[in-house]
């Protein structure tokens, strides 16, 4: 074999050995990618049923309750537009309240409550992530637009 040929060889081993690594790269870090939803985007069906997620808004007022094992909580995430049920098994962080910002990571099952898995850290009791504050700013104003627009044609 020539070494010119011997060359080639070496080199379009190494290449192969470069794809084959980029694909692996890539394909952990698509297996590790999550998403960030709001109760609207979820009621519109935009999240992925059975596959994690992170659901983001604030904690709907007078919506949590307890179960007897004192883990198991159930409230509702809400944009003030679109309100979804949560269920969450585990100890809540110390800021977390009713009418507070909220980021949990979860599922959303077929039955249509978000299962959650993790409640994110926040940094005090007025934080809330700048995604969160955007939707909640824009279905709060399309509340009010149309109860504006209700109003009108009365």
């Amino acid at each position: 074999m020539k070494p010119r040929h011997r060359r080639f060889l070496w080199i379009g081993g190494g290449v192969a050995v470069l794809a084959a690594a980029a694909a692996l790269v890539l394909n952990a870090f698509q297996s590790n990618l999550v998403f960030f939803f709001t109760p609207t985007q979820i009621a519109a069906n935009e999240a992925p049923k059975g596959r994690a997620f992170r659901i983001g808004g604030l904690v709907e007022e007078k919506s949590l309750r307890r179960e007897a094992d004192g883990l198991t909580v159930h409230f509702n995430v809400t944009d003030t537009g679109k309100t979804v049920p949560v269920v969450y098994k585990g100890i809540l962080p110390d800021l977390f309240k009713e009418g507070k910002g909220v980021v949990a990571q979860g599922k959303l099952e077929n039955d249509g409550v978000f299962h959650e898995t993790e409640v994110l850290a926040k940094h005090d009791e007025n934080y809330m992530p700048p995604a969160a504050a955007d939707a909640v700013d824009k279905a709060h104003a399309a509340a009010v637009a149309e109860k504006a627009a209700r109003s009108l044609q009365q």
